[in-house]
């Protein structure tokens, strides 16, 4: 576009030709064709001229701009070398510290493996000993057997101890026969009832809400901190003498009284979960669930309203299934299954008979938790049969999400040998046996200690009509002494 500048020059130039040629015309005489052709030729050497200062002054001004442009790009060369610099010494520092964290990775990958070794030579020391004390002994000493079922204490369960409980006085040689006489009468007892009888008991218990839990803890190896607690069911009959699951089950969901049974143990485990969570919150309480409760839409109905009311435990809660009944999932078990997969609770499985599983499939359904005996894991025919190897299991698990329990862990060998496997969690009566709860008003620390008949009562039900002399001479005995100061203080730890 041509500047008004330009514009105005162009017409100056050609006043001054005209007016040079006029001059020319009238003061000197030139004729019309002469002083045309002068004014002419003054006007082309005018545009010349201007053309000439104008191509010199913008080839200052582009020169000036190229100079510009020369040092800002000088300037940027500087910058971008400085900020390659300073890359390149960040990425020396990184690879200093890379290097620096990978040696102290392997130092301390070296001192846990260390400790582990150290770990398995103090195992099997142990199992060792073990052996050596059991083949000494004599053959009538392990008759004691009811003594660690004392109650067992919520409030100091998760003191950072081994679940493996203290070790306590040895009881009196005299009254060792009659406990083995009390242990015996509950089994007796309940294997002496015929179908009628015991589905009358269990009517009757339903009704006078006398279904307890017993707690069996499962700890970390080989630490053997507790971790979880898995509820057992027992049943008390109108003598308060137990009887274990296995007897009244299937009598239970022959009569459709399960779902009823299921309703009260979770009421129960719930409630314990809540006193448990108050000084720990990463415990967590096994729930047994039956086939038939999970299949009934009227039972299930109830549990989910009552698991939905508290979805807050979700994570601490895990509902346990049978092996058989993840294997004969209908339409309507899938369907419930879901549903509670979707408010947030976790599944584990036991009852285990073979090691042909699908990790996949049971993680998508919501399994966290596989149960597996321990004879099961180290059985050398597994390894033929199964589609993976039993040491190799845990890790398989692991890819998914699932941990791997060991149960009915019996003996020190047995840790040892399941500790090559990689197994995390344990439990069996090696750790503890079930053991039934304390009453809530009760202190692991600050109450007394129930006298033995008490305790045998509260572990193995009530005694026969023969032990009323017996339980009558325990009861007169004065209480224990109450443990205080340096005692407390030990047995926390």
């Amino acid at each position: 576009m041509i500047r008004i500048s330009t514009i105005f020059i162009a017409i100056c130039m050609v006043l001054v030709a005209a007016s040079l040629g006029l001059v020319l015309y009238s003061v000197a005489g030139i004729s019309g064709t002469e002083s045309a052709i002068v004014a002419l030729t003054a006007l082309t050497f005018l545009i010349l001229y201007n053309a000439v200062s104008m191509r010199l002054r913008d080839r200052s001004d582009v020169g000036g701009q190229i100079a510009d442009l020369s040092r800002g790009t000088a300037d940027l060369a500087r910058q971008v070398a400085e900020f390659g610099r300073r890359l390149a010494a960040m990425e020396g520092r990184i690879a200093s510290a890379n290097s620096t964290n990978s040696d102290r990775i392997q130092s301390v990958v070296g001192e846990i493996n260390e400790l582990g070794g150290l770990v398995r030579q103090l195992a099997t020391t142990v199992s060792a000993h073990e052996d050596l004390l059991a083949g000494a002994a004599p053959t009538p000493a392990p008759v004691a057997r009811p003594e660690p079922e004392a109650p067992l204490d919520l409030i100091a369960a998760f003191e950072e101890r081994p679940a493996a409980p203290p070790p306590r006085p040895a009881p009196p040689p005299r009254p060792a026969p009659a406990i083995q006489t009390q242990a015996a009468v509950p089994v007796q007892a309940a294997n002496g009832r015929n179908q009628t009888q015991l589905l009358t008991t269990l009517r009757n218990a339903i009704d006078e809400n006398r279904i307890d839990i017993f707690l069996q803890p499962m700890v970390t190896l080989p630490q053997r901190k507790v971790r979880f607690y898995e509820a057992v069911t027992r049943l008390r009959d109108e003598r308060d003498q137990l009887i274990a699951a296995e007897e009244f089950i299937s009598i239970a969901e022959a009569s459709g009284l399960i779902g009823r049974i299921d309703n009260m143990v979770m009421l129960r485990c719930v409630q314990v979960l809540r006193r448990l969570m108050v000084r720990n919150k990463d415990v967590g309480v096994f729930c047994n669930v039956a086939a038939s409760t999970l299949g009934n839409s009227t039972s299930f109905a109830q549990c989910l309203d009552f698991l939905e009311a508290n979805r807050a435990l979700a994570p601490s809660l895990v509902l346990e299934f049978k092996q058989s009944t993840f294997r004969n999932l209908g339409p309507a078990e899938t369907e419930n299954l879901a549903a509670l997969a979707q408010r947030g609770f976790r599944f584990s499985i036991d009852h285990v008979t073979d090691l042909r599983i699908e990790p996949r499939e049971l993680a998508d359904r919501g399994v966290r938790f596989i149960k597996v005996p321990a004879s099961l894991l180290l059985d050398p025919r597994q390894a033929s049969t199964s589609d993976i190897h039993p040491s190799d299991l845990s890790d398989l698990l692991g890819r998914f999400g699932i941990d791997l329990i060991a149960e009915r862990i019996e003996g020190e060998r047995a840790v040892v040998d399941l500790l090559d496997f990689d197994v995390r969690f344990g439990q069996g009566f090696l750790f503890a046996p079930p053991r039934p709860l304390r009453p809530e008003g009760a202190s692991a620390t600050g109450g007394a200690s129930p006298n033995p008949a008490q305790e045998i009562q509260g572990s193995n039900g009530s005694a026969s009509p023969s032990q009323g002399a017996t339980s009558g001479a325990a009861s007169s005995a004065p209480p224990a002494p109450r443990i205080t100061g340096n005692a407390a203080l030990a047995r926390r730890i």
